[in-house]
């Protein structure tokens, strides 16, 4: 392995007195993904969602851009497998880990298997609420995301009483936040009728809308996690008859910024898998090498986007 900087090493040190040691038996770079550069990333992907594998191109083109090399694997919504995940990377000796978690419970075990080894671990879409042990972190307010949905439901509602139902993602992390400030943000006129989880997988979430619109065939509004969930509830319920549910949801993707143009949603919030990547990569190498310049804690632009505004979304994926 390549000698450290002095400002990495400060970095390091400060996460765990046994770190030198453990950087000392690192092995070589040779078999990473992209050229080997002067940094070496371990990138943890949480799922095989449009959105993660957005942000997968986005730290592979960043690194790139950086010199970095990059180490991927995917721990397909379980928190078993991303610990293992985490543990194959510190036997790379990366010098920093990006984490786009599964479930911010796991977190507490993997930052301290990865804090033993003397590895900083940079977190995607969340953090932790004690970053103390933590290079830092590309936060998306999920919570606001759910609020700016809900807010749009607010004013179209007008004050009459309306109901809503959730399709949300699955248990943990992302979709817990979102759908908890989605529903403290709800106006009292607003009721939830139904809520289940869609698991982030369009054919699940379609038989969670076949059902939600059978026991609800009144229902007004539906907040759905993601937008690829979202396009299959949007079937489910024009072939049930109930083309004027109105659906809000979550991403930005160009398929759901179609969707918004064309009606078939009614809001969604871009929250940029491109933006998210890049930041991460970016600021993960800027804070390893004590670049005074970078913000621990990045906050990711979020726009409410709806007919009226949707050439003002950003990009979404890298190209």
């Amino acid at each position: 392995m390549k000698p450290t900087p002095p400002s990495r090493r400060a970095v390091v040190a400060s996460l765990t007195a046994t770190a030198a040691l453990v950087l000392a038996g690192c092995g070589s770079e040779s078999d990473g993904a992209g050229a080997a550069g002067s940094v070496s990333l371990g990138f943890v992907n949480g799922a095989n969602t449009h959105f993660h594998s957005c942000l997968l191109k986005a730290v592979e083109q960043e690194a790139e851009a950086e010199g970095a090399t990059v180490y991927s694997a995917n721990s397909k919504q379980d928190a078993g497998t991303e610990l293992s995940n985490i543990e194959d990377m510190i036997s790379r000796s990366v010098d920093a880990l990006i984490v786009q978690t599964v479930n911010v419970d796991a977190l507490d075990g993997d930052i301290a298997k990865a804090r033993a080894a003397g590895i900083p671990i940079y977190l995607t879409s969340v953090a932790t609420s004690d970053m103390s042990d933590v290079l830092g972190a590309a936060v998306v307010d999920l919570k606001k995301v759910g609020g700016l949905d809900a807010g749009w439901i607010e004013k179209d509602a007008a004050g009459k009483d309306v109901t809503v139902g959730i399709v949300a993602g699955a248990p943990g992390a992302a979709s817990d936040l979102l759908v908890g400030g989605f529903q403290a943000a709800l106006p009292a006129n607003a009721k939830v009728v139904a809520n289940q989880p869609g698991m982030f997988n369009p054919a699940k979430a379609q038989d969670v809308a076949e059902n939600m619109i059978q026991a609800h065939p009144d229902l007004d509004y539906a907040f759905v996690a993601n937008e690829e969930m979202g396009l299959a509830v949007r079937k489910a319920f024009d072939a049930a008859g109930a083309e004027d549910v109105k659906i809000v949801t979550v991403n930005g993707t160009e398929d759901g910024l179609a969707a918004v143009e064309d009606g078939r949603f009614s809001a969604t919030v871009a929250n940029s898998a491109m933006t998210i990547g890049r930041t991460a990569v970016k600021n993960a190498i800027g804070l390893l090498d004590d670049d005074k310049s970078v913000d621990k804690i990045s906050d990711i632009p979020l726009v409410l986007v709806t007919k009226d505004n949707v050439s003002e979304a950003p990009q979404y994926c890298p190209q």
